[in-house]
Formats: C-alpha cells, structure tokens, sequence
C-alpha cells in the first residue's frame, strides 16, 4: 500500500500546492576558475524562504514536494543552460521521501529526457536529518548511480551520517559541514579535524567540498589544505531563478595576500 501511494506521488507530484522556484548558488574550483555545479535551493515562487517553504512540508506531502523540487531544478538548469556551459547541477532529495528508487525518479528522468539535460551532470545531494534505515540509503545511492548519476553526502560530521555510511558505500562527493569551516583560520582543532577528512577522502576517491565560506581568511586555510571544490558567500550568495557569478576577485585576492 505505501508503495502504491508513493508511485502516485511520483507519477503526478500533487499534494504540494505552494508554488516553488530555486536559487542557484555555485560551487567553484579554486584551480582553474570554473563552476563545479550549481546547488539549487528551494524558495517560493512569491519570495518565501527555504524556512517558510520547507515548513509546509509534512510526512504526508513530502513526496510530493521532493518530486516537484527535482523537475523544476531540472526545468530552470535547462532554460539557463547550465549542463551547455560545463557545470553539473546538485539537487538535494530527501531520503525519507523515496520508497522504491526506481519508481520515484520516473518524474525526474522524464523532466531530464524533455529538456535534454544530461544525467551525468546530476547530482543528488542527501544530509540525513533523522536516523533512516542505512539500507535504504545504500539502495537509493547504489541505484542512482547505476543509472548514471552522481551521488553527494552533505553536511559531513554534522548529521547522523558519516564514516560508517563511507565504509558501505563512497559516494562522489562529500560536503563538509559548514560548522567545520567557519573561522577554521582560528581553530587549531578544526584544521587537524578538517585536514584528516580531506586526507581520508581523497584517498578514497571521493570529492570534497567545503561549503559556508565567508572569509577570505577561511579560504586561505582551506586552499593551504588541498581542498579545491568550494562554496559560500565569498563567492557568491544564492541567485533566485538565476545564475550567479562567482566573485573570482576574492580568490585571486587571497592568492596574493601573504
């Protein structure tokens, strides 16, 4: 029955009815001065915030609302040419919120197949925010990337999730917790901590983003630890139902500042 319930949701995403936009923030590689990927954030369509939004969203219209949140990213990405300019597109998605893998991504796949946008610059972007079924997890990740998506944990040592979900299962990105990076440039015990991490991933094989980054001086540490990939308002602040671009001045700032 609840799997029943779920590939009607998927089907006709209804059941959420605030009308929903996104905003784009970009995650830049400091090396060669490109966007990696644009995360799309939530908003509503009359200017309500990822807050007001998310907290319409209830155990009876989340699948519905994770639905419509994956198609109209996939929607506004293709209208701005996101995949045509070299960039991946980072949808978050909710785990709770997906039965079967298969039945759930018809919505998304379909959305991709109309606009043209390739798979292969999708990312599906999970934090855990309550303690799921580590199985159901590992299937859902598992199954998008046999079909040619990417996979990207957030918020990484924050949340429930962390090195035994990596020990089942490496995904292709991991995001950092933001938490870890605020002013990393004066906690001795957040460069040990967020050096290991990096370290650890890329040993295996996993990318690295450090997100939240507000200060250059935060940039500058994180750039002396090898971390490439990064995001936050340094480089720019979310962009509603646009692109925006990246502040690449304050890169090249802190490459000269001794």
């Amino acid at each position: 029955m609840t799997q029943s319930i779920s590939c009607t949701g998927c089907r006709d995403g209804a059941g959420f009815d605030l009308p929903i936009t996104m905003a784009f923030q970009p995650i830049i590689d400091v090396t060669n001065g490109r966007v990696f990927a644009h995360e799309a954030l939530v908003r509503g369509e009359a200017g309500e915030s990822a807050y007001e939004v998310l907290s319409q969203v209830s155990e009876h219209n989340r699948y519905a609302f994770d639905q419509a949140c994956r198609v109209k990213a996939i929607d506004l990405a293709s209208d701005l040419d996101i995949a045509g300019q070299g960039a991946n597109l980072s949808i978050n998605f909710l785990p709770g919120a997906v039965y079967e893998p298969r039945a759930c991504i018809r919505a998304t796949l379909q959305a991709a197949i109309r606009t043209g946008f390739p798979l292969k610059q999708i990312i599906f972007e999970f934090t855990e925010t309550e303690r799921l079924d580590t199985a159901h997890v590992l299937n859902i990740l598992r199954t998008y990337r046999a079909m040619g998506f990417m996979t990207a944990l957030d918020d990484f040592g924050a949340a429930f999730a962390g090195v035994g979900l990596l020990s089942k299962f490496q995904p292709d990105i991991v995001k950092l917790d933001m938490d870890l990076i605020r002013d990393i440039h004066l906690d001795p015990v957040k460069r040990i901590i967020v050096k290991s991490t990096v370290d650890m991933l890329r040993e295996l094989g996993i990318l690295a983003i450090c997100e939240g980054i507000e200060r250059i001086e935060e940039y500058k540490v994180l750039a002396d630890l090898g971390v490439t990939l990064m995001q936050g308002y340094l480089f720019a602040r979310p962009s509603l139902a646009s692109l925006a671009e990246p502040n690449w001045m304050a890169v090249d700032l802190a490459a000269r500042v001794a």
